[in-house]
């Protein structure tokens, strides 16, 4: 089992005077596939991608500025393309990075669940699969990418060198207090919600997906939660008795209450940058197990209404991937 994540050097991130508490909104733009199946090479489509620029024009009449974090399927096919130009046209939008390495050129892997977490891919496989990604970003941009993250939140030991290398600045690839161990990927238990520096020479941006334990227990946080899950059910019980909650910021999952009293909890502990994410599969009903047809379609955009309302009573204002890293001092 890989050792746990931590902040490479715990130096955290500086803001400008006058930055205040923002939020990010960062979509996982990428292909339809079953869930459920094994990985493979094939048998995917990228049909939802032509919700991309209504969805775009919704999230930005309610306040928000949302990076799509693009993958190979999605970078290659001139509809998906078509559809992220367009959205570009409309402003508040930026174009980075994801790696879904079993559906990312060149495949010299084993497809399997390790595997499909990048970070596990030997450096030279792993650095040409992001070779072509970005190659393929930068022609649908016409600017190279500098914010990335891997699928499945798949880090590795060469990740943030070789994103160094070739100018990405914000990795988004940490999701904050969860743990992927059991499946052959990173243990993200040791991150918090605030940003750092990280890669080398710490050139690297971090911002964590925001995860924000909730309830009367809360100070108990992360080492609760872990005992916790030694006990049959015992998460579940905690969570239905009020006392201790994870809670991701993402509509995916998250019911719209405990989501609320998060933020609440984020801006209270001083979190600077709250970074919400889904997966763009999500705007169509049938394509993710969150938005199963039109009625979760309906919660989706309700759930979206109520978290931008309350960001916006709280003065916690948008920003871009290009807004936070102006803002890095």
């Amino acid at each position: 089992m890989s050792p746990p994540f931590r902040p490479a050097d715990g130096r955290p991130v500086v803001w400008r005077d006058g930055f205040g508490t923002r939020f990010t909104v960062l979509v996982d733009t990428e292909e339809e596939f079953d869930w459920r199946a094994p990985f493979r090479h094939d048998g995917w489509s990228v049909a939802t991608t032509a919700a991309l620029p209504d969805a775009h024009a919704r999230m930005a009449g309610m306040g928000a500025r949302s990076g799509y974090l693009v993958d190979y399927p999605v970078a290659t096919d001139p509809a998906a393309i078509d559809a992220l130009r367009a959205v570009l046209a409309q402003g508040d939008a930026t174009i980075g990075a994801q790696l879904h390495p079993w559906v990312n050129p060149p495949f010299d892997e084993a497809l399997s669940a390790h595997s499909s977490f990048a970070g596990n891919l030997p450096k030279a496989l792993e650095a040409a699969k992001l070779d072509r990604l970005t190659e393929a970003l930068t022609i649908l941009a016409g600017t190279r990418p500098t914010v990335y993250r891997a699928g499945r939140y798949g880090l590795g030991p060469n990740t943030l060198s070789l994103l160094a290398a070739r100018g990405y600045r914000l990795d988004s690839s940490m999701r904050a207090r969860y743990d992927y161990g059991a499946q052959g990927g990173p243990d993200y238990r040791a991150i918090a919600n605030h940003a750092f520096h990280t890669g080398p020479d710490g050139g690297i941006v971090e911002l964590p997906l925001t995860t924000v334990f909730t309830g009367r227990l809360r100070r108990g946080g992360a080492a609760l939660y872990r005992a916790a899950g030694r006990i049959p059910r015992g998460r579940g019980i905690l969570a239905r008795t009020g006392l201790l909650h994870r809670v991701a910021l993402t509509p995916e999952d998250m019911p719209l209450p405990d989501v609320l009293e998060a933020i609440r909890v984020a801006v209270g502990e001083g979190v600077r940058v709250l970074n919400f994410a889904y997966h763009s599969p999500s705007l169509v009903p049938g394509h993710t197990p969150y938005v199963r047809d039109a009625a979760d379609l309906a919660t989706f955009w309700r759930w979206w209404e109520a978290v931008l309302g309350l960001l916006a009573r709280l003065d916690v204002g948008a920003a871009s991937s290009d807004d936070i890293l102006a803002a890095v001092t």
